[in-house]
């Protein structure tokens, strides 16, 4: 494989990863760091994994918030970190998934990962494709 692909993790995977490891999402999140593809980070976005990865309701029995902000950390320092010179929201229905877009956009990233794909309907007219974990998994097995 050439170069490496550049993505961004919406927080729907790492809620499905930390729900369970069954499945792509957690699949994708034991492999990192990954030779094949860099996740990319905003403040932003790493803001925003910390809030919803610390709720009550998202954390794995037996775990607490510490753990949680611990993973978050973890991700950020094998991450790219991406500083956002623009800002040209709104563009998608929900601001939330605009700053994952504008993360993508901003770092050139090919791919934002997610559960929620419908979300991200119009990024495809700025580049980037929105794809389910199984579905990036595959790409994966394919390079």
């Amino acid at each position: 494989m050439g170069d490496t692909i550049k993505v961004v993790f919406d927080t729907s995977l790492l809620v499905a990863a930390a729900r369970s490891r069954n499945g792509a999402s957690f699949a994708l999140i034991a492999s990192l760091p990954h030779p094949h593809f860099q996740i990319c980070l905003s403040v932003a976005v790493y803001t925003e994994w910390q809030a919803v990865l610390t709720r009550p309701e998202h954390l794995p029995p037996g775990t607490d918030a510490s753990t949680a902000l611990g993973f978050v950390r973890y991700l950020a320092s094998i991450a790219h970190q991406q500083d956002i010179h623009f800002l040209w929201r709104p563009f998608l229905k929900d601001p939330d998934d605009d700053m994952v877009l504008e993360c993508a956009v901003a770092a050139g990233c090919q791919y934002i990962v997610t559960h929620n794909v419908k979300d991200f309907r119009r990024s495809e007219q700025l580049g980037v494709t929105a794809m389910t974990p199984g579905d990036f998994l595959n790409l994966l097995k394919e390079q």
